[in-house]
């Protein structure tokens, strides 16, 4: 009885044994589970990172002239912004096709806008005088001629902005005649020079007529186009950059400098 217990409790202890296994092979398995939530976490972190920055480097594209709002912004967001970017075509359309009217008259038909006003308001005053006098005679009622009066805040607002935009470019002349700015000096003559060729081509008014246009057509087909336009001037703008590395090196970094530009320095 005594061999039968003896050999009765290895097999008692080996069963105890593969439940103590079992139960430390499940938490071995829950650990090793828990380890592979712990790894696979930092992996969809990254996922989720990678998944982010395409749409960061979309909101980093170079854009023409280095602006960050979209073009209708850029020309203010308002009625002349929807105007110039053909928002609403049928006014877009009246405008030009008011220019191209005027320019036809002044430059085509040889009209001088002194004659043309004095003009205009001899046939409105005619009609307007015989329609009132007309009137009693058939029994109707007088034409309705309403008052105008030119609004102040616009006028002002116009003027404000007209005020802005001339004092920054008097400031501008004056810090290029005080020879600090050699990069600006060249930009600005060079703009001069090629808008007195293009002068010498046409008066002003034609000159008037093809910005207007331009403004008109240039805008809108860039609004549409952008995505394809922005990588060639980004490319157009690295080679300018480019030559002029080169021309600075090679003269501009030649000229001596004025006092100004070394005590600006020191």
């Amino acid at each position: 009885m005594a061999e039968h217990v003896e050999n009765s409790d290895p097999k008692g202890e080996s069963l105890m044994e593969k439940i103590a296994d079992k139960f430390h092979g499940g938490d071995d398995s829950s650990s090793s589970s828990d380890s592979d939530t712990e790894t696979r976490k930092p992996a969809a972190k990254e996922e989720l990172v990678a998944a982010a920055e395409p749409s960061s480097v979309k909101d980093k594209v170079w854009r023409l002239f280095g602006r960050e709002k979209p073009v209708h912004k850029v020309f203010g967001g308002g009625k002349p912004a929807d105007v110039f970017l053909w928002r609403n075509k049928k006014i877009s359309a009246s405008v030009l096709g008011g220019a191209t009217a005027i320019w036809v008259l002044f430059e085509l038909l040889e009209y001088h806008l002194l004659t043309l006003i004095c003009h205009i308001l001899i046939i409105s005053l005619a009609v307007l005088f015989l329609w009132s006098n007309a009137t009693t005679f058939i029994n109707k009622k007088p034409p309705h001629i309403p008052e105008i009066h030119l609004p102040q805040d616009p006028v002002l607002q116009v003027a404000s902005a007209l005020r802005i935009e001339i004092n920054r470019a008097l400031a501008l002349l004056r810090e290029i005649a005080s020879g600090r700015e050699l990069k600006k000096f060249l930009g600005v003559v060079a703009g001069l020079w090629i808008l007195s060729i293009v002068g010498s081509w046409c008066n002003f008014l034609t000159l008037f007529y093809i910005s207007f246009v331009l403004l008109h057509t240039v805008p809108v087909l860039y609004e549409k186009y952008e995505d394809k336009v922005d990588p060639l001037a980004e490319k157009a703008m690295h080679e300018i950059k480019k030559q002029y590395a080169v021309f600075d090196e090679k003269v501009l970094s030649k000229i001596p400098r004025g006092p100004l530009k070394n005590k600006k320095r020191e």
